[in-house]
């Protein structure tokens, strides 16, 4: 048997785990999934490390959100990198529990992600303001449509000139193969319980009904997202709705337009914060965590070839059927 198949029979093996430890997350009780979370992943309290000596009783967290805005990540195995929201959740809850963090800075760089998400983390930052802390975001290269919309909560924006950010709105998409599958001889069998429980199927024409019903969902959540830029940044809605036309602004239109309000980079926002909070405050962030089973570290991709983790990977993150996003696409 050649390595290549071993490799492969392996990685189904951890990709049936993967999606059976997901699934469990999903139809146990609280207290089991805490239990669950506690075997699987060791300790789950975020860890500090201090990047800037300082005040103990006076702190800046700095933290970040780079990547897709999408949940479930961290619990995937194949993806020990990159954006993990439920990490952030915790690092969140973490910030607003402690006294002696009187201020956060949010380093964004993101082309947005899911709906969900993304007002997820703009409650928790809004808690956090009520608890009297001050929020400064930097926006990175990037800080578009949900990266933008959790940012709206904040004391000060800043962005660099060359930052992109705007694509204000919502997006929902799907594939449809019905012709390219009638081409092969190709035909589906669908049983449904009503009209319209195969609405966006990749294997039926879209009808207007089903296509109103979905611009409904869309202009829910497109209104919402107006809502958070209106009271973030105090501005009207009939200028926000000019603005959230989809389009993207750079730093300075985005200055231009009010937006954000200053240009600078991540050391200029920080710079800008500790001068608010006053004194010298200690500046610290929180420590990636690794991948645990059985509070051991655990790292999938030690076992396996990089083209069979990608395929893996993709496979996990994409077996979900077309949802509502605040995302800026190509």
């Amino acid at each position: 048997m050649s390595k290549r198949i071993v490799a492969i029979l392996i990685a189904a093996a951890l990709l049936i785990f993967a999606i059976l430890t997901q699934s469990i997350g999903l139809v146990m009780s609280d207290s089991f999934s805490e239990s669950r979370s506690n075997m699987l992943a060791g300790d789950e309290t975020p860890k500090e490390k201090v990047v800037e000596r300082g005040s103990a009783q006076k702190r800046i967290a700095r933290i970040s959100v780079e990547g897709t805005i999408l949940s479930g990540q961290g619990t995937n195995p194949f993806n020990d990198a990159g954006y993990n929201h439920e990490r952030l959740l915790d690092q969140l809850e973490a910030i607003k529990k402690d006294n002696t963090i009187k201020g956060v800075l949010l380093y964004v760089n993101s082309p947005g992600g899911g709906v969900f998400e993304s007002a997820q983390i703009h409650k928790e930052l809004l808690e956090l303001k009520e608890a009297g802390k001050k929020l400064y975001v930097s926006m990175g290269s990037m800080a578009a449509s949900g990266g933008y919309y959790i940012s709206t909560p904040a004391d000060q924006i800043y962005a660099s000139k060359q930052t992109l950010t705007g694509s204000l709105g919502v997006i929902m998409q799907s594939v449809n193969y019905k012709e390219l599958a009638n081409e092969y001889g190709v035909k589906f069998n669908t049983i449904k319980s009503g009209e319209f429980k195969d609405i966006m199927s990749p294997t039926s024409e879209m009808t207007q009904e089903d296509r109103d019903i979905l611009q409904s969902l869309v202009d829910d959540s497109y209104q919402d997202f107006v809502n958070v830029i209106k009271n973030g940044r105090d501005m009207s809605e009939s200028k926000v709705k000019d603005l959230a036309d989809g389009r993207i602004y750079s730093g300075k239109q985005a200055l231009d337009n009010g937006l954000i309000d200053e240009l600078g980079f991540e050391e200029d926002a920080l710079s800008a914060l500790k001068e608010e909070i006053g004194g010298d405050p200690q500046v610290f962030e929180f420590k990636p965590r690794n991948p645990y089973m059985f509070g051991l570290p655990f790292n999938v991709k030690s076992f396996l070839p990089n083209s069979e983790v990608k395929w893996i990977q993709e496979m996990i993150q994409d077996r979900q059927g077309p949802t509502m996003m605040y995302l800026y696409t190509d």
